[in-house]
Parts: structure tokens; C-alpha cells; sequence
């Protein structure tokens, strides 16, 4: 285990009961999370190893499952993956948390640092008894030179007992808020937890506006240095600011 991910492990305190330690085969990756030929070349080439660290049932943490309509949390599985140097890591991260068909809390070791990743699981529509991704897998990403007051503490905020208790599902939210904290830290260099769930929303709904407005910031910047006409050359550049002004105006809502 790398340091930086069994920092993270250390972090979460899960209690003895819950441990697990079984190596998961890259074989069940394959089977369960590969929709494509291409797909299970990414798994063989790019992981090193995966091992189901914790099962996370009322039994082992008492914290009551959940079920609705739209899912059931029976438990939520813990895993730590190591990826080899060069390895493709959103893509394989997205494709351990489609295998698996419980909520998964994901620890990566990757060239860049250490990350940890969650997303939301569903029934699925199409097909009975399967699960699918419900939403975007959100990840925090710990790099070296990172604001380490903010690490240090995002990583206390990630103890099992901060979390929410009412049943699995709030539990595995409260990570995911834990999560788009880090990520609105690396922004404003301040960890800030959710002090509310509309405060976890606002602030979600900010993180995706500041990505976007960053991508045509950047498409407009591109642009601007490839026109030739003067004209446009001052259209793209106030574009570019009306665009910025919005890009700090959402960063002040994180």
C-alpha cells in the first residue's frame, strides 16, 4: 500500500469488524465493468493491484441500510487500487465503480498522488437487478505541493464518525460532500465542510459551473491567439472577460 493511500485508509478510522484484506482478481474488473475489447486492455495494462480493504454493513459500523424506489445500499464496499505508471486512471477508477455493485469508496494510488472517489449506484432500467452509475464519479485528488493545511484537513474530515449515521446512503453522501469539499479547497486553498445539505448543493452546483466557465476561458483564450482580424481579435477578449467575471463569481460561492 502506498503511503499516501494508507494515510487515507488511517483517515476514515473504520472499525476492525469491518476489515476485509481479500485481493480482488483484475478478471472480475473485466467481466463485470469492460464494456469493450479496449476496455479490458486498459484493465490488464494499467492495474497493478486491487484489494477490497472494508465492508461497510449495519452489522460491522451500525449504520441502518437503505432502500427507496431507486436503489438499495445494503453495504458499501471499500477498495484500494494501485495503478502502474502510465496507467489511463479516470477511466479505470470509472470502471472499478461500474464492476462493483455496491456504492464504492475508491482509494487510487496513481503517478500524480493518491485519490479518493465516489459516485452514487442505481437500479437500472434497462436491465433487472443491475446497477448502474447515478451521476458523475467525484474524485479529490492529492498531489505533491498541495495546500497541505488543506489536506491534512480534508483527511480529518474523513473519519467514519463525522460522517452522517441515518442510513448507509447519508453516510456515502456525507463522503461525496467531504469529496467536493477537497475540490473546492484546491480552488480557494481553504477546507470549508458542508454545513448543511443546501450548502453541499450550492456548492456542487458551483464546482460544475467554475469547470465550465474554465473550459471556454480556455476555448476562448485559444481562439484569440489564432485570430488574425482585430475586430474579432476584441470580441473574443471581451468574451473572455464577461466570461471571467462569471468564472469568479461562482469560485466565491465554493
Amino acid at each position: 500500500m502506498s503511503e499516501d493511500v494508507a494515510a487515507l485508509v488511517t483517515a476514515l478510522s473504520l472499525p476492525a469488524g469491518a476489515q476485509v484484506g481479500q485481493r480482488v482478481p483484475k478478471k472480475m474488473l473485466s467481466e463485470n465493468g469492460a464494456p469493450t475489447a479496449a476496455d479490458r486492455r486498459v484493465i490488464n495494462d494499467g492495474i497493478e493491484e486491487l484489494v477490497w480493504l472494508a465492508a461497510l454493513k449495519p452489522n460491522t459500523i451500525g449504520v441502518p441500510e437503505y432502500r427507496d424506489d431507486v436503489r438499495e445500499y445494503l453495504e458499501i464496499a471499500v477498495l484500494q487500487l494501485i495503478l502502474r505508471p502510465g496507467a489511463k486512471a479516470p477511466r479505470l477508477i470509472e470502471l472499478t465503480h461500474r464492476a462493483v455493485p455496491y456504492p464504492l469508496l475508491l482509494l487510487t494510488a496513481r503517478s500524480e498522488g493518491s485519490s479518493i472517489s465516489a459516485v452514487h449506484k442505481r437500479w437500472s432500467q434497462g436491465e433487472a437487478g443491475k446497477t448502474v452509475l447515478d451521476g458523475e464519479v467525484v474524485e479529490a485528488i492529492m498531489r505533491p505541493g498541495q495546500n497541505e493545511s488543506a489536506k491534512g484537513a480534508f483527511r480529518d474530515a474523513l473519519a467514519l464518525d463525522y460522517q452522517p449515521r441515518l442510513s448507509l446512503h447519508a453516510l456515502y453522501q456525507g463522503w461525496i460532500d467531504t469529496l467536493l469539499a477537497f475540490q473546492a479547497a484546491c480552488r480557494t486553498g481553504r477546507f470549508a465542510p458542508a454545513t448543511s445539505a443546501a450548502s453541499a448543493t450550492a456548492r456542487r452546483e458551483a464546482l460544475a459551473a467554475c469547470a465550465r466557465l474554465e473550459a471556454e476561458m480556455s476555448r476562448l483564450r485559444a481562439a484569440a491567439s489564432r485570430e488574425k482580424q482585430m475586430a474579432r481579435q476584441v470580441a473574443l477578449n471581451l468574451e473572455l472577460k464577461r466570461i471571467e467575471a462569471e468564472f469568479d463569481a461562482a469560485k466565491s460561492n465554493l
